[in-house]
């Protein structure tokens, strides 16, 4: 049975009065009758006695009336409910968030985007970029903001947003902190602390290879946290993304000769039909001015007095 045959059946129930009901809901009196008896044929039997000035439910139409009052409850629920939705009013959006990007540098876009965006519930996961465009394509995160070394796969679409270096951590004391820029030939000897989620690690040991730097490795983790830690116990150096948070302690020098960046995207599915929230946050990422560093900044994070989050916004 349809919906708007529902609709003529709960107008009679509740008018007990077949002029009025094809009245309220606009339609004619032989077109509500034909629904009615429509829906009788498909349940088998009657669901109201017409009698003259005596219309009254059967046993059955009884029986149905509460199954068919929740059907069109339900109806309206996911109506109200999508509405809701487009205006963003109550909406959800799965965010895929690159592991090894700093939490920091978003608090200001996050603050705004909730502020402009109220309605939206955004639900953030942290993975590496292969686990992150897989989770794209099977539609289990909405968006992700992720970067990666080579060229992304043709089903996705990916939007830079801006660029981070490479720069190198080492304990204070350490002869790298007397210098404002290390080059990658200085590497050679150093001992390494290998963070196993860094996408551009491969990258990061070629150049030192192909500038005559022989590393050695000591440590690796998935823990920013603990490679970060023990680069401030001094048990070895590491090569971090600029705008990475950082533990106290740690000296932070830029890296040259070459220089390492990567480029932050916003990805999404290509050819994929966007919802409304998705459309909402790509577009406040997309306008976003996100803060660049110099090497000032560089120089006030490793004396412990980097900029609060809400400057960042």
């Amino acid at each position: 049975m349809e919906l708007h045959e529902i609709r003529y059946f709960l107008a009679v129930c509740r008018t007990l009065n077949f002029t009025r009901a094809a009245e309220q809901c606009h339609v004619s009196q032989p077109a509500l009758t034909r629904a009615i008896q429509k829906i009788e044929g498909e349940l088998g039997g009657l669901l109201f006695s017409r009698e003259r000035g005596n219309t009254h439910l059967t046993e059955l139409g009884r029986l149905m009336q509460p199954h068919l009052e929740e059907v069109m409850a339900r109806t309206q629920a996911a109506r109200d409910t999508a509405f809701r939705f487009l205006r963003l009013e109550s909406a959800h959006l799965r965010l895929g968030v690159m592991c090894t990007i700093s939490p920091m540098r978003f608090v200001g876009f996050l603050n705004r985007f909730r502020a402009d965006h109220p309605g939206i519930e955004l639900t953030l996961s942290e993975s590496v970029p292969p686990r992150l465009a897989e989770s794209l394509v099977r539609g289990e995160i909405d968006v992700a903001v992720m970067a990666q070394p080579g060229a992304y796969d043709d089903g996705l679409r990916a939007e830079p947003l801006y660029r981070e270096r490479f720069v190198l951590a080492c304990p204070t004391g350490h002869p790298f902190e007397r210098r404002n820029i290390v080059a990658m030939r200085d590497m050679d000897g150093q001992i390494y602390l290998q963070r196993v989620n860094c996408e551009f690690r491969d990258q990061l040991r070629e150049r030192c290879e192909a500038a005559g730097a022989h590393i050695v490795r000591s440590y690796r983790s998935e823990r920013e946290d603990w490679i970060q830690t023990m680069v401030a116990a001094g048990m070895g150096v590491c090569f971090i993304p600029e705008f990475s948070a950082t533990h106290p302690g740690l000296v932070l020098r830029r890296v040259e000769e070459p220089e390492v960046t990567r480029e932050i995207c916003v990805v999404t599915v290509a050819g994929r039909r966007w919802s409304a929230p998705l459309a909402s946050f790509v577009t406040a990422i997309r306008r976003y001015q996100w803060p660049t560093a110099d090497s000032g900044d560089l120089a006030r994070r490793a004396d412990g007095t980097a900029a609060s989050p809400a400057a960042e916004g």
